[in-house]
């Protein structure tokens, strides 16, 4: 599959190999743009592919976010003005799920993750302008984390993403990664 995948900032530290991609992040690397904080990063990591129409994307997560603002998970990304990423992020002590949407400038919407946050799936899926972002603690059982809107009209890449904002060297793996037309499931359809 990583055939058609590019990075964005590619990492130093990285290995495709049996379907497995492992990333070691680099230092202060992080996607934002402006609210709260005032500052603008668009060096985090980004391992992605075009995407035009609706699809489903899904990945395997694994990590160990132990460092504030340590975060992995998925990315849709047009620019540095425009992405969503979803994910673990550690944050208040703990690591938690979330996700931040950019259009302009970033919002960040975080809750407390239910399972073991060292390992967990996102799955991301478009229909028209609309964005279905699911996680999973087990691979079976798929809540929703966020509805949204995009631009349409923009250029996507769809794929995964690591940051580690306050240093270097988060470790990372992602596997069980696929992209496929959408999987037609009802919103609220947990499986």
């Amino acid at each position: 599959m990583s055939e058609h995948f590019t990075w964005l900032n590619e990492p130093a530290h990285w290995a495709f190999e049996g379907g497995r991609l492992t990333v070691t992040t680099g230092r202060d690397t992080d996607f934002w743009q402006d609210t709260w904080y005032g500052f603008q990063h668009a060096n985090g990591h980004f391992f992605g592919t075009p995407v035009s129409g609706d699809f489903t994307f899904q990945v395997k997560v694994e990590g160990a976010f132990d460092t504030l603002y340590d975060q992995a998970g998925v990315m849709l990304h047009a620019d540095d003005r425009h992405w969503l990423k979803a994910g673990i992020e550690f944050s208040d002590d703990q690591p938690a799920i979330g996700s931040v949407l950019t259009a302009g400038r970033s919002d960040w919407a975080t809750g407390a993750f239910q399972g073991d946050p060292r390992r967990f799936w996102m799955r991301l899926t478009r229909r028209g302008d609309a964005l279905r972002l699911q996680y999973s603690a087990d691979g079976r059982t798929w809540p929703l984390l966020r509805l949204a809107a995009i631009d349409t009209a923009l250029p996507w890449h769809v794929g995964v993403m690591c940051c580690s904002p306050t240093r270097a060297g988060l470790s990372v793996t992602f596997s069980e990664m696929t992209l496929s037309p959408p999987n037609g499931k009802d919103l609220h359809d947990l499986s």
